[in-house]
């Protein structure tokens, strides 16, 4: 039977992702996708001297390596991703959560102190959002809504294994207004990549993330925006908060369309890298 030696499949990996990789990106992956396969840790990889591995476990790193020369993302072959210090089952039908989303959920978390408020996450896609906001404020109600049957599905898998109270709606935002009301806070990370910036993206978010949840077009950058703060109007509390995950270009309108609709306090943050990426917004 085959035998392997850890530290030279690692290499070998790295060597045949580099067509499509940098050198520190494609050794990060070779030790993913080992831990992945076979369990190992970089420090088993160093140590370890040989292993055979299985008829499954072959196919499985042959498999997987593919996709990654194909350019698909690791979290969509693991089908897993880190957000906030927990693990989320992720696949196709759904945006891979971003780091850069960490910095919307501290943000909330500190804005006030919160006691048993009313949450809605419109455009939920894996539940990251809600299902994080549940362990780490104190919220007596949260609802998530997604268009995506899919998606929904993929949320449900991940209330179910943390432990989440949450209800789970489909719904069109831009055709169907929320049946819900009363929310002490309304979140929502829509569509805000512009159809125009899709050159210059990465082939592994163009080619295998759901475009439903990432593009908007250029003609109407706000759209979702828009529609969700006029139906906050409605379904927000007097001095409900809105908060939005935005592209960066459109901070400054996005903020001014805010006011327009009578919400005031209006604030502007920043993501881990500086970048304008969020508003929020006080229903006055």
């Amino acid at each position: 039977m085959k035998v392997i030696f850890p530290k030279e499949t690692q290499q070998s990996i790295v060597q045949l992702l580099s067509p499509n990789y940098d050198t520190p990106e494609a050794s990060s992956l070779s030790f993913l996708l080992l831990e992945y396969v076979f369990g190992w840790t970089q420090t088993s990889i160093i140590i370890n001297s040989a292993h055979t591995p299985t008829a499954e476990e072959e196919e499985l790193l042959d498999t997987s390596i593919t996709r990654l020369q194909n350019n698909e993302p690791i979290q969509y072959i693991m089908e897993v991703a880190d957000f906030y210090s927990r693990s989320f089952h992720v696949n196709e039908h759904v945006l891979i959560p971003r780091q850069e989303t960490e910095s919307l959920i501290q943000f909330i978390k500190e804005y006030q102190p919160w006691t048993q408020v009313k949450i809605a996450d419109i455009g939920t896609g894996s539940g990251c959002i809600p299902c994080t906001l549940y362990h780490e404020i104190d919220a007596s109600e949260i609802h998530a809504y997604d268009i995506s049957t899919d998606a929904l599905a993929v949320a449900e898998q991940n209330i179910q294994s943390l432990g989440c109270q949450i209800q789970l709606h489909k719904i069109d935002i831009l055709n169907e207004s929320l049946a819900e009301s009363n929310f002490d806070i309304i979140i929502s990370n829509p569509p805000y990549v512009l159809e125009s910036e899709k050159k210059s993206m990465h082939a592994n978010v163009l080619i295998h993330e759901p475009h439903l949840a990432l593009f908007v077009k250029d003609e109407n950058p706000l759209l979702f925006y828009s529609e969700i703060a006029k139906q906050g109007r409605h379904a927000l509390k007097k001095g409900g908060l809105l908060f939005f995950e935005i592209n960066e270009r459109y901070a400054i309108e996005t903020a001014e369309m805010l006011l327009s609709k009578g919400y005031t306090k209006t604030r502007i943050f920043q993501d881990i890298h500086g970048k304008d990426r969020f508003v929020s917004g006080e229903l006055s």
